[in-house]
């Protein structure tokens, strides 16, 4: 007899002690060991692809419109999807996590790194036992995986993102940057593409501080409030992470400065929309993260079935893609303003 990995998502509704609170789903992974013979286990194996997903961080948002998506995939492509992440972005603990998944044997590991350097041997030691390891939103190194799938192209964000600010603050004066970490690979590109833009098109501007809010909503707001006190100048925050935007805004509503200071940055229409309208935040730029769930599952059955991705393939209910050696970027982003953010329900 063999032990077989049943795995058991159990959905909890809670309200959140957030200070910038709405309730949010809690997703819980539970582990059942049962007593299963090999030829149960073996026939299963053959019946779908199994794919585990693995976020950065559970129960935000924007991972949770991942998951969404990717359900919504295995459900139309026949496939097995684990969704399991940590309950903080910890790359530990996402070690941990890529272990259980090999040791259960999926197909496809799909993650999106805390920390490209620390994840890589795990991620290595899944390639050798045979499993297809994906990369998703934030990368690892790349002799770790056999495909990242980007958002968007890195430099057209950080760039883009530059401009949203300066377009907002007469393109003067003091700004400040909220990523989402130090390590992640995503948040570090931004930041770079972000200093690089500001200092080729926008030289009376000045980066004065670069703060992380390791994707934690009142670390957001913690931080926010710090740099509102600690810079009376500062004329505009970018916020790269979901969390960071509402509670940049809602700090700056809190100091009564929404004249006075811009925020701009990535997060999703459904946080941001009180935002946009009541002027504490003045744009915001995603891409779809359902596509983005969705494309990871689409891929990682291709992949096993070894039909790898092509430069301009349509993907069903994501669209065109574009291809560079072992990176897939699924699109371009989308800017939200208070004129058009209720025609959009993500």
């Amino acid at each position: 007899m063999k032990v077989l990995y049943t795995i058991i998502i159990i959905a909890l509704l809670f309200v959140s002690g957030c200070s910038l609170g709405d309730d949010e789903k809690k997703y819980e992974l539970v582990y059942v060991k049962d007593e299963v013979s090999l030829e149960i286990k073996n026939e299963q194996n053959h019946q779908k692809i199994t794919v585990a997903i693995v976020p950065k961080v559970v129960n935000i948002l924007y991972f949770n419109a991942i998951e969404t998506g990717a359900l919504e995939a295995a459900n139309d492509l026949n496939v097995n999807v684990i969704y399991h992440g940590p309950a903080e972005a910890n790359s530990d603990a996402q070690i941990e996590i890529v272990n259980e998944m090999i040791q259960a044997n999926v197909d496809v590991i799909a993650v999106s790194a805390n920390d490209p350097e620390e994840l890589a041997p795990v991620l290595k030691k899944a390639k050798n036992s045979g499993i297809k390891v994906i990369t998703w939103d934030s990368d690892t190194l790349p002799e770790s995986r056999d495909l990242f799938i980007n958002m968007v192209d890195p430099e057209v964000l950080g760039r883009h993102l530059m401009d949203l600010l300066a377009w907002n603050t007469d393109e003067s004066g003091e700004y400040a940057v909220m990523m989402g970490s130090f390590t992640a690979a995503n948040s570090n590109e931004w930041t770079e593409w972000i200093k690089i833009h500001q200092e080729e098109y926008y030289p009376d501007m000045k980066l004065v501080e670069i703060v992380a809010n390791d994707e934690d909503p009142i670390k957001s707001y913690n931080e926010a409030i710090k740099l509102l006190k600690k810079y009376p100048m500062l004329k505009g925050i970018i916020g790269s992470t979901s969390e960071a935007p509402p509670a940049i805004a809602t700090a700056v509503k809190e100091l009564n400065v929404i004249d006075e200071v811009a925020v701009v940055g990535l997060s999703s229409p459904s946080l941001m929309r009180d935002h946009l309208k009541d002027g504490s935040a003045k744009a915001i730029t995603l891409w779809s993260p359902k596509k983005l769930g969705y494309l990871t599952v689409s891929l990682a059955k291709n992949i096993v079935e070894d039909s790898p991705p092509y430069d301009g393939q349509d993907i069903p209910k994501v669209g065109k893609v574009r291809v560079k050696e072992e990176t897939v970027i699924m699109g371009e982003p989308i800017d939200f303003t208070k004129e058009n953010v209720d025609q959009y329900d993500f």
